[in-house]
């Protein structure tokens, strides 16, 4: 991979948190019944910070959990291009809950039905809704993100990578070509 530039800086990735998380409460009413689930690994994290912002601005803990689904390639095996579905950690009941899920890029869509999937095996939520720091296009599936810190056409040959500590050393997104 070669670095062609920085999309966001570390205080422009901030303002898109916090603006996220103002829109959120805006479209939610604000926190009740509401959970974020951060997709791994950097929708972890991200997640965090939202619960942070919103703490912050309405002084009200929304619950985090997590969920992990890992993708396999293996040329030889076409069924290795799915989603595997790994895990998920919801220290909350999410029936009846409106659950968040948060990722850092969203691309074909694909990773985003897999949580879902994975989500409706731990009960019914009323509402799931989908935040993103990044929508870089290219969607597979007929998915579209509720919240959205940026829209940052690419073509198939580039890669944008939301920088987030604990996972980076920095903190901000990058764009690079294959």
């Amino acid at each position: 991979m070669e670095f062609k530039s920085d999309l966001m800086d570390s205080d422009t990735l901030k303002r898109c948190l916090v603006r996220i998380s103002h829109q959120i409460l805006e479209r939610n009413g604000g926190t009740e019944n509401l959970c974020l689930v951060g997709i791994k690994t950097r929708g972890v994290p991200i997640a965090e910070i939202i619960r942070d912002n919103i703490l912050s601005i309405e002084g009200k803990e929304v619950p985090v959990g997590n969920i992990d689904i890992s993708f396999y390639r293996d040329d030889i095996e076409p069924v290795a291009y799915s989603p595997k579905i790994s895990g998920a950690e919801l220290p909350f009941d999410i029936n009846g809950k409106t659950i968040v899920l948060v990722d850092d890029v969203i691309h074909t869509g694909r990773t985003t039905r897999a949580a879902i999937d994975c989500l409706l095996k731990h009960g019914r939520p009323a509402f799931i809704q989908l935040a993103a720091v990044i929508d870089r296009g290219h969607r597979e599936l007929p998915i579209r993100p509720d919240f959205v810190g940026k829209n940052i056409p690419t073509s198939r040959e580039e890669l944008v990578s939301v920088r987030i500590p604990p996972v980076d050393s920095e903190f901000g997104v990058k764009l690079f070509t294959k």
